[in-house]
């Protein structure tokens, strides 16, 4: 959602970095950039307004310091500016410990209320809670029936006595209902309209007057733009809510509304809807979301990611055995499928910090069809083969293509990608232990404290790293990966190996 926008600001950005000072003339050029480019992301004039006056303040002010170059000073500061306005510290949910726990949904019709409440209710579940979905959007014909098809999807119960009438009512008597069944959270989905009006308003304040909410979330749909800040303040006068959900951030328009709600109502931002998928639902850290805008990626979210699809012992045998370069076509596949539990390719090079433009040009590569094909490949070979690709002789390779429906060339292509790829590792291996990312240190996916200094560095805070990352930039940071576009890329993208040529063989005298 954000492309756009992260390309504007690291245009300004490039303006700074050649530069050895930090003159006023330069800020001023610099801020009108950015005002546009927020302005055409659709953020609210108003904070627009107040976003660029402070970093005017802090840029030309006391606040330069010497230790950094003009580039990582604006970045450093642009950054903190924009964790300020997405709310500066996280808001996890607040349950307390009254059971149950009343959790009331609010926002216009096509905001995804509905589909918030399921994606909330499966994330609560994985967390332990035991939750109830109670269907009081009453307006919408079709929204009864989907709370209770998302509700098998989910494994959890829904309550949905009625398909019309009052729903404070349904309201009320279901917090009976979630005492019944030992539900300790209850999710109540309201109606919306397409517009504001007082009947849906009041609607909304007489089901939260009778159930009594913890936490009531307005959920907005992230591609609303400047309308959002109107949307908002209505809803924050009627029910006063506690938090805000962001839906459709993985859409394609600008994205205004998410860098706008927080700063205007004082609210916090709690969740981000990044999918259409029920699992793709995440709490939301100001500073995260902030790197990602400023292209600075999310490792700590991707490690969090990995966290919930690796187990401890798993992750640290894997690195343990990539390092050394002793792992199988079977641990790659394997891995390969720990990865698409995951999520999406694209979403996860997002995360990855400090790759820039070269990423961007990976991401655009890499194709999940061609992962899908290495799949099936592996999948075709036996156990033995997997475990030992070297026995893999024409006549395997031909049973192996046949069964996978995939030409013998494409075979070989694997792997040697792989042979490639387990080489540069075990080559890596030694630097990569010594920087503590192998087993025996938490595992290269458990290195957290690790992550929160990359994040801190990226911020601006270490020159030395900056440039680092600066110069990787350069390159390509798929290069050598089976299926990811780099050399030998095993079909995601153009073989750009140089063919070494044959010496020849001197005629005997």
């Amino acid at each position: 959602m954000f492309n756009a926008l992260q390309e504007r600001l690291d245009a300004v950005f490039d303006r700074f970095r050649g530069s050895k000072t930090l003159s006023e003339e330069q800020v001023g050029e610099g801020l009108r950039e950015i005002r546009l480019a927020l302005l055409e992301a659709d953020v609210n004039f108003k904070v627009v307004k107040t976003f660029v006056g402070r970093i005017r303040e802090r840029a030309v002010g006391a606040e330069v310091s010497e230790a950094l170059n003009p580039g990582q000073q604006i970045i450093k500061i642009v950054n903190e500016e924009l964790v300020t306005i997405l709310g500066e510290q996280s808001a996890p949910l607040d349950l307390g410990s009254a059971s149950p726990a009343v959790v009331m949904m609010a926002g216009l019709q096509g905001a995804g209320k509905t589909t918030a409440s399921g994606k909330l209710a499966k994330y609560l579940k994985a967390k332990g809670r035991q939750p109830l979905l109670v269907a009081c959007d009453l307006q919408r014909p079709a929204a009864v029936k989907q709370l209770k098809v998302l509700g098998e999807r989910i494994d959890v119960p829904v309550y949905a006595p009625k398909l019309e009438g009052d729903p404070v009512e349904v309201a009320q008597n279901a917090i009976a209902e979630a005492k019944r069944l030992n539900c300790g959270v209850v999710i109540v989905d309201t109606a919306g309209r397409t517009n504001v009006d007082e009947e849906m308003m009041q609607q909304a304040a007489d089901i939260k007057a009778a159930v009594n909410p913890i936490e009531t979330l307005f959920v907005i749909d992230a591609m609303i733009g400047q309308e959002a800040v109107n949307v908002a303040k209505a809803f924050q006068e009627a029910v006063d809510f506690t938090g805000v959900i962001l839906s459709k951030l993985d859409g394609d328009a600008r994205g205004g509304a998410a860098l706008s709600v927080a700063e205007v109502t004082g609210r916090p931002i709690k969740f981000a809807s990044v999918g259409e998928k029920l699992d793709e639902f995440e709490a939301f850290h100001p500073d995260r979301m902030a790197g990602r805008i400023l292209g600075m990626g999310d490792v700590l979210t991707l490690i969090e990611k990995a966290e919930e699809v690796y187990e401890e012992g798993q992750r640290e045998e894997q690195a343990e055995k990539l390092i050394k370069g002793e792992f199988t076509l079977e641990d790659f596949l394997n891995q390969l499928q720990s990865v698409k539990q995951m999520g999406p390719i694209g979403k996860l090079l997002e995360m990855i910090p400090g790759m820039g433009k070269a990423m961007k040009e990976a991401q655009a590569e890499v194709d999940e069809d061609d992962l899908k094909r290495i799949e099936a490949i592996i999948q075709s070979m036996t156990l033995e083969e997997r475990r030992n690709p070297k026995i893999l002789n024409g006549k395997r390779k031909k049973r192996v293509a046949k069964g996978c429906g995939r030409s013998s060339q494409e075979i070989n292509e694997l792997l040697r990608s792989y042979e490639e790829m387990r080489k540069m590792m075990k080559n890596l291996g030694p630097m990569l232990g010594g920087m503590g990312m192998g087993g025996g240190g938490g595992g290269m996916l458990g290195q957290a404290k690790a992550a929160r200094q990359l994040q801190k560095a990226m911020a601006g805070g270490e020159g030395d790293l900056m440039e680092q990352l600066a110069a990787m930039n350069a390159g390509d940071p798929m290069s050598g990966m089976p299926g990811m576009g780099g050399p030998s890329g095993g079909g995601a993208g153009p073989r750009r190996n140089k063919k070494v040529p044959k010496r020849k063989k001197k005629k005997r005298r």
